[in-house]
């Protein structure tokens, strides 16, 4: 059971972002850069399946140069190849990774394809699905659950409250929500093996793709922006609760005209 897992290197969650000078990007001084959480879920349900049904992981992404440290993490967790694809992903809209990362995975052999069900910091949620067109495959997205058979798949996705379970012939495209596994860390065992695997390296070129193709085409960023400061709370003094209730309302009602 052969995998391809795309993943996607973004700013630790804890970081404190700032922008860039230019208005269009954050400023990367200082700031340390993890694999996407939700690609971590896609990550570890691939893994599980080769060490479940034999077969290789293939993580690939596409990005500069320190990319090569997040797919490096991968391989200490148990991914087997690793290809990174240099360019300025940040410069691309979603269309453009999707069509980057399919020209790679047309180079494959796979039965699966795993993303996370978005990437942290754009949250667009479309490289999968957009993947998933391109290569004219099947697509379950958000998945919770997943059950693999001989040439079928059987996954379970959360909609409004409620379960969907689809079934789908393999090869077919994943992206993994929270609550499908718990990503495992790295062990030390892992890490030493992982420095021996050479990550193979191509650029758009060696794809047959243009800059034309991938940047500047559909989305064009204009400027970024950091979001207001919260205004501060307000504390209500009332000691009884009727009119403690009663104040709450005024001040939704009148100060923020909410009612």
């Amino acid at each position: 059971m052969n995998s391809v897992v795309c993943i996607s290197q973004v700013p630790d969650t804890e970081s404190r972002i700032k922008i860039a000078s230019d208005g269009k990007k954050i400023d990367e001084t200082g700031l340390k850069f993890i694999v996407s959480p939700y690609d971590e879920f896609a990550l570890e349900a691939a893994i599980r399946l080769k060490e479940a049904k034999g077969g290789e992981v293939t993580v690939i992404s596409f990005g500069p140069d320190r990319v090569a440290q997040a797919l490096r993490e991968c391989l200490a967790r148990g991914a087997t190849r690793a290809l990174h694809i240099k360019g300025d992903a940040t410069a691309a809209d979603s269309l453009g990774v999707a069509r980057v990362l399919a020209a790679a995975i047309k180079t494959l052999t796979y039965d699966l394809i795993f993303t996370g069900k978005l990437g942290v910091g754009t949250d667009s949620a479309l490289v999968g699905p957009m993947l998933a067109e391109l290569l004219d495959l099947p697509q379950i997205n958000v998945v919770t659950k997943l059950e693999v058979g001989d040439g079928k798949l059987t996954a379970h996705r959360e909609i409004e409250g409620s379960e969907e379970v689809i079934e789908s012939s393999i090869p077919a495209l994943i992206t993994a929500q929270k609550g499908l596994n718990e990503p495992r860390y790295a062990s030390l065992k892992g890490i030493m093996a992982a420095k021996k695997i050479a990550i193979a390296t191509q650029t758009l070129q060696d794809l047959g793709l243009s800059d034309l193709d991938i940047y500047g085409r559909g989305v064009k960023l204009i400027s970024l922006e950091m979001p207001p400061e919260k205004s501060a709370g307000k504390k209500i003094e009332a000691s009884d609760p009727v009119a403690a209730a009663k104040e709450i309302v005024a001040y939704i009602r009148d100060v923020a005209k909410a009612i």
